[in-house]
């Protein structure tokens, strides 16, 4: 059998579709495998180029790969769909992989550590409790409206829920409100589990020497260190911060024809959690404009004097994410006196 240059595989569940090349560009294997049997046939493979999407699992199966000495090449999906022919398929996406990856100018995405992995799956789980509660209070003011009590929203009344319909004039049947303390006891178990996310997070940063540089930058704290920490396997992954801004979508989306310009709101694309952890870390820092706002000195203040406050804290939030990748980049705390003259 020939050697194989680049080996290009279509990840699923429990079926991986895999297309060959030899250094001549010819195929030379195309061939379905279990995930078992894939390991194993990687295992006695010479070294090679190995290239999948950046989807589920794909971090997992290429630390697996560089422990066998392969060279691994995650590539974003979008970036995979031009080169799938005519119909799809499994052995076609495979064969759209292999092609995308010997491209002079395609973008890879470096393979995610054991660490990162597990505060992404913190963020995750922390994620879906927040939506539990959310549907969780929505669902017991509803519950109050069809009785005619209209709750306020917000956490401050939610936690003093029974104190605070003691407190009202109508009065609800025993049965439902049963049926409130059991809803209620579930939200109370949410905020306890939301907390406890918290601390695993913040006790990972305080252990973690990138996440601790991250924190000095004003504005940002333990959920959006950690989320940076979880999301961005290397800042070499971006020529420069305002790749990494673009990335996140906080850049203004472009529709450019017949020589004219044309910028639109923020493209939003990207990774969605850590754009709106940067949107809301600028709003910390538009919050008090006297001390983590000074920081940034007469850029933020005259910008604030001639633009809505939207636009300013998205333009700020952009300024963040490409401080934070000089501070990965560099592996140094920021500092004020160090910034760039536009920037300041």
């Amino acid at each position: 059998m020939s050697t194989i240059k680049v080996l290009g595989i279509d990840l699923g569940k429990s079926s991986f579709h895999a297309i060959g090349r030899d250094y001549s560009d010819n195929q030379v294997i195309r061939k379905k495998f279990s995930r078992s049997a894939l390991l194993t046939y990687l295992r006695h493979l010479p070294p090679c180029i190995i290239a999948f999407e950046a989807c589920g699992g794909a971090h997992w199966l290429g630390r697996q790969c560089e422990l066998m000495g392969h060279t691994v090449k995650l590539i974003p999906p979008q970036y995979v769909k031009p080169y799938v022919k005519s119909n799809k398929n499994d052995f076609i996406d495979a064969e759209a992989i292999c092609e995308a990856s010997t491209r002079p100018k395609m973008r890879f995405v470096s393979v995610k550590s054991e660490d990162a992995q597990v505060i992404s799956a913190i963020h995750k789980a922390r994620q879906g409790y927040v939506k539990d509660r959310t549907a969780c209070m929505s669902r017991i003011g509803s519950l109050l409206l069809e009785f005619g009590i209209a709750l306020p929203t917000g956490h401050s009344v939610m936690k003093q829920l029974f104190n605070w319909l003691a407190q009202q004039p109508q009065k609800l049947p025993s049965l439902l409100m049963q049926e409130l303390i059991e809803l209620h006891e579930y939200y109370l178990f949410l905020n306890n589990s939301i907390e406890k996310q918290d601390k695993k997070l913040k006790r990972l940063v305080e252990t973690n020497p990138i996440g601790q540089l991250l924190k000095t930058i004003p504005g940002i704290g333990d959920m959006t260190a950690s989320l940076c920490i979880a999301n961005i396997s290397s800042a070499t992954d971006f020529k420069n911060g305002r790749n990494m801004a673009a990335w996140l979508g906080l850049v203004p989306a472009q529709h450019s024809t017949g020589g004219k310009p044309r910028l639109l709101g923020i493209s939003k694309r990207g990774n969605k959690e850590l754009r709106t952890l940067f949107i809301h870390a600028a709003r910390a820092v538009m919050s008090k404009p006297d001390k983590t706002g000074k920081v940034y000195g007469e850029w933020l203040i005259n910008l604030r004097a001639t633009k809505p406050f939207n636009v300013v804290t998205v333009a700020l939030a952009n300024k963040l994410a490409r401080i934070a990748w000089a501070v990965m980049k560099t592996k140094q705390a920021f500092n004020t006196n160090e910034l760039a003259p536009g920037l300041q």
